[in-house]
């Protein structure tokens, strides 16, 4: 095969991430090692993280469930833990095939520790001794992405998309750069399976990703993105088996290229909206309800708190439908004298770009294209660099669309 696009070529420590879909039969997991391999040829030393093969943690999830009503969290991660490692072995087979002595590790050997929050653990430290050492003997090695290890330890998962948060984890002790490759030419301005002719960008700011990823985007893992701008890794994200270029993640976009309003439009189906009424209007009762829902884990969003003429108050906030049970549950203990509705057939659509800190009109641009595509907003909710709604789910492809349209983003 021709040489592959280097995006970091005076780098001489590299990490690679390959996804599922990269890695997700034989034959294409012996392309990946020619790929690596020809990267190797270049003196470049690699140390490759890989998710589980296509759709095999989904089918783990399936098969506990065939098992267990309730699956303990703990052996879930035993249980998921495994399909990495069953990608990362393979590798490494079809590397030494090639003439590449590259050896694969798993999340004990390099020591990824994680806190105890078993399916969402965070990466606490990395002990890169032996990854170095390993690098300077074999010139590769491949490692298992999304898993890590507890101080006790026992296996922890880091949650979907951990993969990507693996990587920069060993990017940021090794001071080296991270490309990130899967089915994907890069970081698009939307979903450029839901609107055609998304532009597909070369440069996006690390602030930028960061909300894009939280807010939908699927493209790279936020804790990834996090990890990336605390330790000053360089990232790239691009697609496995073209030469297309893809996207680079920086800490400020090249003083040649302008700067956009708007960078990206970023969709989030799987939302839920709460609606309180007749709740008391004092700020305890938001404290104390926001507190047990927190304790549930329940990241909220949209937050909103009205004041109603009889002197209680009104108070609405979005969260992942995933969470309706939890919530519903907490909520008993708050009973509103007004009622309470939830609709789960709502989506997120969110507009980003460090460019709205210093331009005027970006609003009015945000809701003349919305109403001028007939889209009802339910809840709306800024920031410095983004404006976010909360809209029918119906309406959600039309509303991510015309936001694209309206500040240039389809070519």
């Amino acid at each position: 095969m021709s040489a592959p696009f280097r995006p970091f070529p005076s780098a001489s420590i590299a990490v690679h991430k390959y996804g599922g879909s990269s890695v997700a039969t034989p034959e294409l997991i012996r392309k990946v090692a020619a790929r690596v391999a020809s990267c190797r040829k270049d003196g470049q030393k690699i140390a490759v993280v890989v998710s589980a093969m296509g759709k095999t943690t989904n089918g783990l999830i399936d098969l506990a469930n065939s098992v267990s009503a309730h699956p303990v969290g703990r052996e879930m991660d035993m249980l998921l833990a495994t399909g990495e490692q069953v990608s990362a072995s393979l590798l490494s087979m079809a590397l030494n095939d090639l003439g590449i002595p590259a050896v694969s590790l798993n999340a004990f050997q390099i020591g990824m520790m994680t806190t105890e929050t078993h399916s969402s653990a965070r990466v606490r430290d990395l002990d890169s001794s032996r990854l170095r050492r390993e690098l300077d003997e074999r010139g590769v090695v491949v490692v298992t992405g999304f898993q890590g290890i507890t101080a006790s330890g026992d296996l922890t998962t880091l949650g979907r998309g951990g993969s990507d948060t693996s990587a920069v984890a060993i990017a940021a002790s090794l001071g080296c750069p991270c490309e990130i490759y899967s089915d994907v030419a890069g970081v698009f301005a939307g979903d450029p399976h839901a609107v055609a002719g998304a532009k597909r960008l070369e440069y996006v700011t690390w602030e930028e990703m960061l909300e894009l990823a939280s807010l939908g985007a699927k493209v790279l893992h936020s804790r990834a993105v996090e990890i990336a701008e605390k330790y000053d890794v360089p990232l790239y994200c691009g697609a496995t088996f073209s030469e297309e270029r893809g996207t680079y993640i920086v800490k400020g976009l090249p003083e040649w290229l302008e700067q956009p309003v708007v960078t990206g439009v970023a969709l989030a189906r799987g939302q839920v909206r709460v609606s309180l009424t007749g709740v008391p209007a004092e700020t305890a009762f938001g404290a104390g309800l926001f507190t047990a829902l927190a304790e549930q884990r329940i990241n909220l969003d949209m937050i909103v708190s009205t004041s109603e003429e009889n002197g209680t108050a009104a108070l609405g906030f979005s969260a992942a439908s995933s969470d309706v049970e939890a919530i519903c549950a907490t909520l008993k203990r708050f009973p509103a004298a007004g009622g309470m509705t939830i609709d789960d057939r709502v989506a997120k659509v969110s507009a980003v770009g460090v460019g709205m800190q210093s331009a005027s009109g970006v609003a009015g641009q945000f809701f003349s294209a919305l109403a001028e595509a007939g889209v009802t907003v339910l809840s709306v909710t800024t920031s410095e660099i983004k404006i976010s709604v909360l809209v029918p789910d119906a309406e959600a492809d039309k509303a991510q669309k015309a936001l694209m349209e309206r500040f240039g983003l389809v070519e």
